[in-house]
């Protein structure tokens, strides 16, 4: 059960707690919800990896909420940086050079791979993404983009077109110059391939077949999540991002590194691109480069691309493109991921403990039909029969059963991440290892309530 402590929580908490549900439901429109019968959870406090429940029940954040509070709740330096920020200049319009977003733009050219040292910033992801398109389509010429099935990259209208799981079937009119292909995808694979070799060969010749009948002179860009996220988490085989790279150079297409969730540490490298030895020409950032604080995500550029713009006008903006805040909130997050090696930490409790106790879960609980990941980034597979590996919940939905198995994480005393038929581990990046112990003992009971439905 998840504990209750009085002790942190004040009655006035939760009758604040209380008045903000009746709000919520009487004003609130939700994102991704039929608004009837959602009855979502109230949070009245967060610290470090916990947050507390309108009724005061101390849960373990094995979420990181969106998978954006990369460095856990209320980080003490980020919340002084965007005090002290919003002192000096709580906001500037975008055309003024401001200290926070110059030295934001530093550090984060700083980590990315090879020479993608110019950074544009917006609001998010999902801008990210449209502005990373927009960008390649001007350099090219061209228009069409390549996106893989199985794949998220954000929720406007461009964004969630090029995404390629069912939240884009809404708004799909097939209109937007987009063009889907099978990722390399080895526990489902789509090429019938029975080892990690077949998959990377496989894959890589289905996406040249795709380039080759699209007709290169035709496509702008290919983007990819470097490791997807929602997706599923499943890490490209061996060869395949290099692959992917060297295609996009054969052809004159530009290779959009989708690296909104996976970034800035959430793989146990800055960038999970890093793990394949590729550079990118674009690559887009969001979530964890201020563990989501104040909202910011940004495009950081190649040279090639950017002397496009050298003398050319971009035609792209907006208001609160570097806004100071949300550039002071990533000075300082990403100093403090520095100076307390948080990045090489989740490396370590990739290694060390989330990997070695979900391969136990792998043999104990025969549910678990595959798990995969690294650093801070893990997916369970749960499955009915782990030989025809039918899902716990079909794609693109839930399922009765998969509502027990999350009802008995939260009862257990977690905030679980769940997407169809998968579990996702992904705690903050300095997550202490007795609590990150604790929750995956809790999360077991979850484990232990879905082996129930195993055939």
């Amino acid at each position: 059960m998840s504990e209750q402590l009085t002790e942190e929580i004040t009655s006035e908490q939760i009758a604040a707690g209380q008045r903000a549900y009746e709000l919520d439901r009487e004003h609130v429109f939700h994102s991704w919800q039929a608004q009837g019968p959602f009855d979502p959870m109230t949070i009245v406090k967060t610290e470090g990896s916990y947050v507390w429940d309108g009724q005061g029940n101390k849960l373990i954040d094995l979420s990181s909420q969106l998978v954006n509070t990369n460095i856990g709740h209320q980080h003490p330096k980020v919340i002084a940086a965007i005090q002290d920020q919003a002192a000096k200049i709580a906001t500037i319009a975008p055309q003024h050079v401001n200290e926070a977003r110059s030295e934001a733009a530093r550090l984060v050219a700083k980590h990315t791979p090879g020479e993608l040292n110019k950074i544009f910033f917006t609001n998010g992801g999902a801008d990210a993404v449209e502005h990373a398109v927009r960008m390649a389509r001007l350099h090219t010429g061209k228009h069409k983009v390549l996106s893989a099935y199985r794949s998220y990259h954000g929720g406007t209208h461009l964004a969630v077109n090029i995404t390629g799981d069912p939240r884009r079937f809404a708004s799909d009119h097939a209109s937007d110059g987009i063009v889907h292909f099978f990722p390399a995808y080895p526990y489902r694979s789509y090429f019938n391939s029975t080892s990690l070799e077949e998959e990377t060969t496989r894959a890589l010749k289905h996406l040249e077949d795709t380039i080759l009948l699209e007709g290169p002179g035709t496509i702008a860009a290919i983007i990819l999540e470097s490791i997807p996220g929602t997706a599923g988490i499943y890490l490209p085989p061996p060869g395949y991002l290099q692959g992917v790279r060297e295609l996009t150079k054969k052809h004159g297409i530009v290779y959009i590194a989708d690296e909104v969730m996976a970034g800035f540490g959430r793989s146990g490298q800055w960038f999970a691109v890093n793990h394949f030895d590729v550079v990118p020409d674009l690559l887009t950032f969001a979530k964890g480069v201020n563990s989501g604080y104040v909202p910011l995500g940004g495009v950081a550029i190649s040279p090639e691309i950017f002397e496009t713009f050298r003398e050319k006008v971009y035609p792209g903006g907006l208001t609160y493109s570097g806004h100071p805040l949300a550039c002071a909130a990533a000075v300082a997050t990403i100093t403090a991921m520095e100076e307390e090696s948080m990045v090489e930490n989740a490396k370590r409790l990739g290694d060390q403990i989330i990997g070695p106790r979900l391969e136990q879960f792998a043999k104990d609980h025969p549910s678990v039909g595959e798990i995969r990941g690294t650093g801070v980034f893990w997916a369970i597979e749960l499955v009915k029969n782990r030989e025809t590996r039918e899902p716990l919940a079909a794609y693109g939905g839930s399922s009765p059963e998969m509502n027990q198995v999350i009802g008995a994480a939260k009862k257990a005393g977690l905030l679980p991440f769940a997407n169809f038929n998968r579990l996702h581990v992904v705690p903050a990046m300095n997550i202490e290892d007795e609590v990150l112990i604790e929750a995956l003992d809790r999360l077991e009971q979850a484990l232990i309530v879905a082996d129930n439905f195993v055939e």
